[in-house]
């Protein structure tokens, strides 16, 4: 039997016990056209080549059908593969027309396989076998939000009667993940995320991938809220566990930027510092592209000015010195009135940065500009 989900966004949902009787590829079909593709896809995996690995994922799928027949489990564990393969090569943005009709035809197409997936298994494991849970998420991945709920519903009920917890945490937490940047994000959806991270902090090494992951997922989750003890205890933990990988990771990053707007909108400059140095020693400076506030205070419009309906903007040059604080403000331009500077020096001298390192030490950085706009709409 063919070994299945090798694609690039693999859920992982089902855990590896339950597909190692996956493994055995059919001695009869290797030196076949289909196994030919069928070794281009697993190399494409390898190699992380999206393009490559949707298009030999379908061609192993197509002659699969072929060779191993149309309703062999096989063939549903190919279909699977390519329907995976099609996800994982959505477009990242779709506001274009063009994007936007790649993707929806992308989405039909990968929707048919999950179907053909979904229909062979229920008749190889049954109604509310676990192996069910792979194809339904990838459904829920190639349907509308509004849709996608009622197949992550039939996931999480699964997941629920199995005897497997960290199978339950990953289905809710993809279940989270799908929703939660969605008008049906709910309580309900961010209880999920909470109960899978509770799960894997029982069950899982503090070092372990997912629990890390899924603390940094609460912890944003707790700041979003407003309870700043329980996300600095998380996302501190997410640092402590990163520090330990021999590279930066992108969680670790944000870990610390969370810290520093945390810190700052408690009031606590000295906190905040070390975060701000740290981001500093990990993402080098690029001379030709202006940094970007780790926390950035609005100005705020003086109300006189608003009832007058007075606009205008204030250019400053600033320092950022050795630990990310800026000083030295000097206003060099100034259009609407002197309430617009008095109100731009206050904001911009609470902003933090990450500082400049050069040869592993902090050095200041003179001559930054910045222009803050006020218009009587979002002020930018």
């Amino acid at each position: 039997m063919l070994q299945g989900r090798h694609s690039l966004n693999c859920r992982n949902l089902i855990c590896t016990a339950l597909l190692a009787s996956a493994m055995v590829f059919p001695p009869q079909l290797v030196a076949s056209e289909f196994g030919d593709a069928y070794s281009a896809y697993k190399a494409a995996v390898t190699a992380k080549d999206k393009v490559d690995t949707q298009t030999y994922a379908l061609k192993a799928y197509e002659l699969g059908k072929v060779k191993l027949g149309a309703d062999s489990l096989d063939t549903a564990i190919l279909a699977l593969n390519a329907g995976d393969a099609l996800i994982a090569n959505l477009p990242e943005y779709t506001f274009d027309e063009e994007n936007a009709a790649k993707a929806k035809k992308l989405k039909q197409q990968a929707f048919e396989l999950y179907q053909v997936t979904l229909r062979t298994y229920r008749e190889t494991y049954g109604e509310e076998a676990v192996e069910l849970i792979d194809p339904l998420m990838g459904l829920s991945d190639a349907s509308s939000k509004k849709d996608a709920r009622e197949y992550l519903d039939d996931a999480l009920d699964i997941a629920e009667d199995s005897d497997n917890r960290l199978l339950l945490a990953d289905t809710q937490m993809a279940y989270f993940k799908r929703l939660v940047n969605s008008s049906y994000y709910s309580r309900k959806v961010r209880n999920y995320a909470i109960e899978a991270q509770e799960i894997y902090v029982e069950l899982l090494p503090d070092n372990a991938m997912k629990r890390v992951l899924a603390s940094f997922t609460v912890g944003n989750i707790r700041f979003a809220e407003k309870d700043y003890d329980e996300a600095e205890v998380l996302l501190l933990e997410v640092i402590k566990q990163f520090k330990q990988l021999d590279f930066s990771h992108p969680y670790e990053l944000a870990a610390h930027a969370k810290l520093v707007e945390l810190y700052e909108l408690e009031g606590q400059s000295d906190k905040s510092t070390q975060h701000c140095i740290a981001i500093g020693t990990m993402v080098p400076w690029k001379e030709d592209i202006e940094p970007v506030p780790l926390f950035r205070k609005p100005p705020d419009y003086p109300i006189s000015y608003v009832k007058a309906g007075k606009e205008g903007s204030t250019e400053m040059t600033f320092t950022i010195d050795k630990m990310g604080f800026v000083k030295d403000v000097v206003v060099v331009d100034l259009k609407g009135g002197s309430k617009f500077e008095k109100e731009s020096l206050i904001a911009l001298k609470k902003w933090r940065y990450a500082p400049k390192f050069v040869d592993g030490k902090a050095v200041e950085v003179k001559g930054l500009k910045v222009l803050l706009h006020y218009n009587l709409g979002p002020v930018r």
